[in-house]
C-alpha cells in the first residue's frame, strides 16, 4: 500500500498564502487567516470523510422486485446502470398525492441538471419519484431539465426499501449509491442524516450538503437564513 504524503501542518500553509486585499484592516486579516486555517482543516476533514466511506466493507444486496418506468420503457434496477458499474439514486418528492414537486428537491435537481452530463460519465444516475412516468416528464419539460434521467417506481417497493416513503406515505428525499460487481449490486453507501441527527436550529441535512445554493449561501454574510427556502417559481 503507497503511504500517503505528509500534509503540510495548517499553520504553514497559513503562512505560504500571498492573498492580500487593497485596504484591509490587521484585524480583518488577523481573522481572516484564523478562518482560513479552519477552512484547511475542514477540506482536509471532507477528504477523511470522503476516504472512509470508499473504504466500507461490501454493503446489503439490492435483492427487492424493483420495477422502473423511464423515458423509453420499463426496467429493473441492473437497468438503471446502463454500461457503468456503479449508480447514484435520488428520491424526488413527487409522489401521486402531490399536486406540484417539492421546492427543494426541484433546486437540488435543478443545479444537478447542469451537471448530469459530466456526472454519467464516470457514474450512473437515476432520479426516482413514484408518480407516473408521463407527469414526471411533463415536469422535465416545463423545468428545461435537458440531462436528467427521471424514472417511475411502479410499485413503490425501491422507494419503501430505502427510505423514501414516509411514515404517513407521503415522500422522503433519498439518495443511494449502488455497485455492480461480479455479477451482484448492492447498496454501497445511502445518505442517514435526517430530522433524528440535526443539529439544534438548523434543518437536516446532509454533510457535505448536496444542494449548491446552500454552499453558496454560506459565503455570504445573510447566510442560509431560518425562514427561507427555494420555491417552484419567483413569478414576474
Amino acid at each position: 500500500m503507497t503511504q500517503a504524503p505528509a500534509l503540510v501542518p495548517v499553520a504553514e500553509l497559513v503562512k505560504r498564502n500571498g492573498v492580500r486585499f487593497a485596504g484591509e484592516s490587521q484585524a480583518y486579516r488577523r481573522a481572516r487567516d484564523e478562518l482560513l486555517a479552519e477552512e484547511i482543516e475542514l477540506r482536509r476533514h471532507i477528504e477523511r470523510v470522503a476516504e472512509q466511506r470508499r473504504d466500507l466493507p461490501p454493503g446489503p444486496e439490492a435483492k427487492g422486485d424493483y420495477r422502473f418506468a423511464g423515458e423509453h420503457g420499463p426496467l429493473d434496477l441492473a437497468g438503471l446502470f446502463g454500461d457503468k458499474q456503479t449508480l447514484v439514486t435520488y428520491n424526488y418528492m413527487f409522489g401521486p398525492q402531490r399536486e406540484r414537486p417539492c421546492p427543494m428537491c426541484t433546486s437540488l435537481l435543478s443545479a444537478w441538471n447542469g451537471e448530469a452530463a459530466d456526472i454519467q460519465q464516470r457514474v450512473a444516475l437515476a432520479v426516482i419519484a413514484r408518480s407516473p412516468i408521463e407527469r414526471l416528464l411533463a415536469f422535465k419539460r416545463e423545468r428545461g431539465w435537458r440531462d436528467l434521467p427521471l424514472y417511475s417506481d411502479l410499485n413503490g417497493e425501491f422507494s419503501r426499501d430505502y427510505h423514501a416513503i414516509a411514515p404517513d406515505g407521503g415522500d422522503d428525499p433519498a439518495f443511494c449509491v449502488f455497485t455492480r460487481r461480479d455479477g451482484h449490486i448492492r447498496l454501497f453507501w445511502a445518505g442517514e442524516m435526517g430530522t433524528e441527527t440535526a443539529d439544534p436550529g438548523q434543518d437536516p441535512r446532509g454533510a457535505p450538503d448536496l444542494m449548491p445554493i446552500w454552499t453558496i449561501l454560506d459565503c455570504v454574510p445573510e447566510g442560509r437564513g431560518g425562514n427561507w427556502y427555494p420555491k417552484l417559481d419567483y413569478g414576474t
